[in-house]
Protein backbone atom coordinates (compact mmCIF):
# COMPACT_ATOMS: atom_id res chain seq x y z
CA UNK A 1 0.00 0.00 0.00
CA UNK A 2 0.61 3.31 -0.58
CA UNK A 3 0.02 6.54 1.73
CA UNK A 4 -0.19 9.23 -1.17
CA UNK A 5 -0.14 11.94 0.99
CA UNK A 6 0.87 12.54 4.58
CA UNK A 7 3.02 15.34 6.69
CA UNK A 8 5.26 13.06 8.61
CA UNK A 9 7.97 15.39 8.39
CA UNK A 10 6.57 18.49 10.27
CA UNK A 11 7.29 18.41 13.95
CA UNK A 12 4.41 16.09 15.67
CA UNK A 13 6.28 12.89 14.06
CA UNK A 14 9.80 13.92 15.54
CA UNK A 15 10.33 12.60 18.26
CA UNK A 16 9.15 8.69 17.00
CA UNK A 17 9.56 9.27 13.73
CA UNK A 18 10.86 5.57 13.57
CA UNK A 19 8.27 4.07 15.34
CA UNK A 20 5.85 5.88 13.12
CA UNK A 21 7.53 4.25 9.72
CA UNK A 22 7.83 0.93 11.98
CA UNK A 23 4.26 0.72 12.23
CA UNK A 24 3.59 1.64 8.88
CA UNK A 25 5.64 -1.52 7.21
CA UNK A 26 3.95 -3.78 9.79
CA UNK A 27 0.84 -3.00 8.28
CA UNK A 28 2.09 -3.36 4.42
CA UNK A 29 2.08 0.56 3.73
CA UNK A 30 5.63 0.33 1.88
CA UNK A 31 6.14 4.15 0.73
CA UNK A 32 4.59 7.55 1.20
CA UNK A 33 4.01 10.70 -0.50
CA UNK A 34 5.54 13.13 2.26
CA UNK A 35 4.49 17.09 1.81
CA UNK A 36 6.58 19.65 2.33
CA UNK A 37 5.58 23.20 3.44
CA UNK A 38 8.51 25.74 1.12
CA UNK A 39 8.71 28.39 3.46
CA UNK A 40 9.21 26.16 6.66
CA UNK A 41 12.86 25.68 6.72
CA UNK A 42 13.43 23.34 9.62
CA UNK A 43 10.51 20.98 8.02
CA UNK A 44 12.81 21.06 4.80
CA UNK A 45 15.26 19.88 6.64
CA UNK A 46 13.47 17.41 8.58
CA UNK A 47 13.27 15.49 4.72
CA UNK A 48 16.60 14.32 5.20
CA UNK A 49 15.17 12.40 8.24
CA UNK A 50 12.70 10.94 6.86
CA UNK A 51 14.32 9.40 4.12
CA UNK A 52 16.78 7.92 5.92
CA UNK A 53 14.12 6.30 8.45
CA UNK A 54 11.93 5.37 5.26
CA UNK A 55 13.93 4.92 2.08
CA UNK A 56 11.25 4.68 -0.13
CA UNK A 57 9.57 7.75 0.65
CA UNK A 58 9.00 10.10 -2.01
CA UNK A 59 8.21 14.36 -1.51
CA UNK A 60 6.33 17.16 -2.85
CA UNK A 61 6.94 20.79 -2.19
CA UNK A 62 5.04 23.84 -2.26
CA UNK A 63 3.67 26.79 -0.56
CA UNK A 64 0.04 26.17 1.07
CA UNK A 65 -2.75 28.90 0.34
CA UNK A 66 -2.77 29.38 4.24
CA UNK A 67 0.92 30.79 4.06
CA UNK A 68 0.53 32.91 0.37
CA UNK A 69 0.30 36.02 2.11
CA UNK A 70 4.09 35.26 3.00
CA UNK A 71 4.58 36.03 -0.46
CA UNK A 72 1.97 38.88 -1.10
CA UNK A 73 4.01 41.34 -2.41
CA UNK A 74 6.00 38.90 -4.85
CA UNK A 75 3.99 35.68 -5.60
CA UNK A 76 6.74 34.68 -8.25
CA UNK A 77 8.96 34.27 -5.02
CA UNK A 78 6.86 31.25 -3.85
CA UNK A 79 7.66 29.40 -7.19
CA UNK A 80 10.86 30.68 -6.75
CA UNK A 81 11.31 29.07 -2.86
CA UNK A 82 10.03 25.71 -4.45
CA UNK A 83 12.00 25.52 -7.29
CA UNK A 84 15.33 25.75 -4.77
CA UNK A 85 13.90 23.35 -2.69
CA UNK A 86 12.86 21.13 -5.55
CA UNK A 87 16.75 21.68 -6.53
CA UNK A 88 17.83 20.52 -2.88
CA UNK A 89 15.59 17.39 -2.94
CA UNK A 90 16.58 14.46 -5.90
CA UNK A 91 13.53 12.49 -4.04
CA UNK A 92 10.85 15.30 -5.15
CA UNK A 93 8.36 14.19 -7.50
CA UNK A 94 5.30 16.84 -7.02
CA UNK A 95 4.72 20.13 -6.68
CA UNK A 96 2.46 20.71 -3.77
CA UNK A 97 0.42 20.66 -2.09
CA UNK A 98 -0.99 23.80 -3.66
CA UNK A 99 -4.07 25.67 -3.94
CA UNK A 100 -6.86 27.13 -2.51
CA UNK A 101 -8.49 27.60 0.70
CA UNK A 102 -11.70 29.57 1.57
CA UNK A 103 -13.04 28.41 3.89
CA UNK A 104 -10.35 29.90 6.84
CA UNK A 105 -9.07 33.04 4.38
CA UNK A 106 -5.76 33.08 6.14
CA UNK A 107 -4.59 34.65 2.91
CA UNK A 108 -6.62 36.90 0.84
CA UNK A 109 -8.44 35.63 -2.01
CA UNK A 110 -6.19 37.73 -5.12
CA UNK A 111 -2.97 36.71 -3.06
CA UNK A 112 -3.90 32.86 -3.07
CA UNK A 113 -4.63 32.99 -6.88
CA UNK A 114 -1.32 34.89 -8.09
CA UNK A 115 0.42 32.08 -5.69
CA UNK A 116 -1.68 29.38 -6.68
CA UNK A 117 -0.61 30.59 -10.71
CA UNK A 118 3.01 30.85 -9.97
CA UNK A 119 3.52 27.34 -8.79
CA UNK A 120 1.42 25.68 -11.16
CA UNK A 121 3.13 27.76 -14.39
CA UNK A 122 6.97 26.54 -12.32
CA UNK A 123 4.98 22.61 -12.24
CA UNK A 124 4.16 23.66 -16.48
CA UNK A 125 7.69 24.13 -16.37
CA UNK A 126 9.58 21.44 -14.69
CA UNK A 127 6.99 18.78 -16.46
CA UNK A 128 5.69 17.93 -12.48
CA UNK A 129 2.44 16.83 -11.04
CA UNK A 130 0.64 19.04 -8.80
CA UNK A 131 -1.05 18.04 -5.48
CA UNK A 132 -4.06 20.30 -5.06
CA UNK A 133 -5.92 21.21 -1.91
CA UNK A 134 -9.46 23.00 -2.56
CA UNK A 135 -11.62 24.51 0.10
CA UNK A 136 -15.01 25.86 -0.34
CA UNK A 137 -12.91 27.19 -3.63
CA UNK A 138 -13.79 24.56 -6.25
CA UNK A 139 -15.18 27.03 -9.13
CA UNK A 140 -11.94 29.11 -8.57
CA UNK A 141 -9.94 25.88 -8.61
CA UNK A 142 -10.97 24.50 -11.85
CA UNK A 143 -11.17 27.87 -13.69
CA UNK A 144 -7.21 28.57 -12.52
CA UNK A 145 -6.28 25.51 -13.49
CA UNK A 146 -7.90 25.64 -17.06
CA UNK A 147 -6.47 28.95 -17.44
CA UNK A 148 -2.88 28.24 -16.81
CA UNK A 149 -2.53 24.79 -18.37
CA UNK A 150 -5.70 22.95 -18.76
CA UNK A 151 -4.34 19.37 -20.28
CA UNK A 152 -0.57 20.17 -19.99
CA UNK A 153 -1.12 20.16 -16.43
CA UNK A 154 -1.43 16.70 -13.93
CA UNK A 155 -2.05 15.91 -10.71
CA UNK A 156 -4.00 15.19 -8.13
CA UNK A 157 -7.12 16.42 -5.67
CA UNK A 158 -5.78 15.57 -1.93
CA UNK A 159 -8.36 14.66 0.89
CA UNK A 160 -11.18 14.50 -1.82
CA UNK A 161 -14.25 14.09 0.36
CA UNK A 162 -17.07 15.55 -2.28
CA UNK A 163 -20.48 13.44 -3.78
CA UNK A 164 -20.96 12.10 -7.51
CA UNK A 165 -21.51 15.24 -9.06
CA UNK A 166 -17.95 17.03 -7.35
CA UNK A 167 -16.12 13.69 -8.57
CA UNK A 168 -17.19 14.05 -12.39
CA UNK A 169 -16.36 17.89 -12.24
CA UNK A 170 -12.93 16.87 -10.51
CA UNK A 171 -12.05 13.96 -13.04
CA UNK A 172 -13.09 16.16 -15.96
CA UNK A 173 -10.03 17.62 -15.46
CA UNK A 174 -7.50 13.94 -16.09
CA UNK A 175 -6.71 14.42 -12.80
CA UNK A 176 -6.96 11.74 -9.66
CA UNK A 177 -8.91 11.59 -6.68
CA UNK A 178 -7.23 10.86 -3.47
CA UNK A 179 -9.78 9.16 -0.70
CA UNK A 180 -8.89 10.19 3.39
CA UNK A 181 -9.51 8.71 6.18
CA UNK A 182 -12.81 10.84 6.22
CA UNK A 183 -14.38 8.08 3.61
CA UNK A 184 -14.63 6.00 7.29
CA UNK A 185 -17.05 8.93 8.69
CA UNK A 186 -20.42 7.77 9.86
CA UNK A 187 -21.12 11.12 7.33
CA UNK A 188 -19.60 10.44 4.82
CA UNK A 189 -22.05 8.45 2.95
CA UNK A 190 -22.28 10.66 -0.13
CA UNK A 191 -18.67 10.04 -0.76
CA UNK A 192 -19.23 6.60 -0.15
CA UNK A 193 -21.63 5.96 -2.53
CA UNK A 194 -19.37 8.43 -4.87
CA UNK A 195 -16.54 5.70 -5.03
CA UNK A 196 -17.55 3.36 -7.47
CA UNK A 197 -17.96 5.79 -10.35
CA UNK A 198 -14.25 6.27 -9.94
CA UNK A 199 -12.39 4.70 -12.68
CA UNK A 200 -9.63 2.31 -10.69
CA UNK A 201 -7.05 3.99 -12.61
CA UNK A 202 -7.90 7.53 -11.16
CA UNK A 203 -8.26 7.23 -7.49
CA UNK A 204 -5.33 7.01 -4.92
CA UNK A 205 -5.40 6.63 -1.05
CA UNK A 206 -4.06 8.83 1.69
CA UNK A 207 -3.83 9.87 5.21
CA UNK A 208 -3.01 13.51 5.42
CA UNK A 209 -1.24 12.92 8.79
CA UNK A 210 -1.75 14.00 11.28
CA UNK A 211 -5.06 15.10 10.39
CA UNK A 212 -8.30 13.12 9.63
CA UNK A 213 -7.63 10.00 11.25
CA UNK A 214 -9.66 7.35 10.29
CA UNK A 215 -12.76 5.60 12.55
CA UNK A 216 -11.09 3.67 15.24
CA UNK A 217 -8.72 6.73 15.44
CA UNK A 218 -10.80 9.23 14.87
CA UNK A 219 -9.65 12.27 17.10
CA UNK A 220 -5.78 11.06 17.82
CA UNK A 221 -3.05 11.82 15.67
CA UNK A 222 -3.28 9.82 12.30
CA UNK A 223 -0.05 8.37 10.68
CA UNK A 224 0.61 6.20 7.58
CA UNK A 225 -0.39 2.87 9.34
CA UNK A 226 -3.61 3.42 9.37
CA UNK A 227 -3.83 3.89 5.17
CA UNK A 228 -4.70 0.40 5.49
CA UNK A 229 -8.26 1.15 7.18
CA UNK A 230 -8.90 4.01 3.95
CA UNK A 231 -7.88 0.97 1.71
CA UNK A 232 -10.60 -1.40 3.35
CA UNK A 233 -13.15 1.40 3.78
CA UNK A 234 -12.65 2.10 -0.14
CA UNK A 235 -12.62 -1.85 -1.11
CA UNK A 236 -16.41 -1.87 1.28
CA UNK A 237 -17.48 0.74 -0.77
CA UNK A 238 -16.68 -0.42 -4.11
CA UNK A 239 -17.37 -3.85 -3.62
CA UNK A 240 -14.05 -5.48 -4.07
CA UNK A 241 -11.28 -6.88 -1.90
CA UNK A 242 -9.23 -4.45 -0.40
CA UNK A 243 -6.25 -6.19 -1.82
CA UNK A 244 -7.31 -5.38 -5.42
CA UNK A 245 -7.57 -1.35 -4.42
CA UNK A 246 -4.20 -1.65 -2.70
CA UNK A 247 -2.79 -3.11 -5.87
CA UNK A 248 -5.15 -0.36 -8.04
CA UNK A 249 -3.79 2.30 -6.14
CA UNK A 250 -0.24 1.56 -6.06
CA UNK A 251 -0.19 1.39 -9.48
CA UNK A 252 -1.58 4.82 -9.99
CA UNK A 253 1.11 6.21 -7.41
CA UNK A 254 3.82 5.00 -9.90
CA UNK A 255 1.87 6.08 -12.80
CA UNK A 256 1.33 9.57 -11.65
CA UNK A 257 4.46 10.41 -9.36
CA UNK A 258 7.03 8.19 -11.42
CA UNK A 259 9.18 6.86 -8.60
Amino acid sequence: MTDSHCHIAGEKFAPDLAAVVERARAAGVTRALVILAAEDVAECARAATVLAAWPDCRFAVGIHPHHAHLFAASPADAAAIVATRLDALPMARAIGEIGLDYHYEFSPRDVQHAVFRAQLQLARSRDLPVVIHTREAEEDTLRILAEEGGTDLRGVFHCFTGDAAAAVRALATGFYLSIPGVVSFPKAESLRVALPQVPADRMLVETDSPYLAPVPHRGKRNEPAYVAKVVECVAAARGVAAEIVAAETDRNFDALFRP
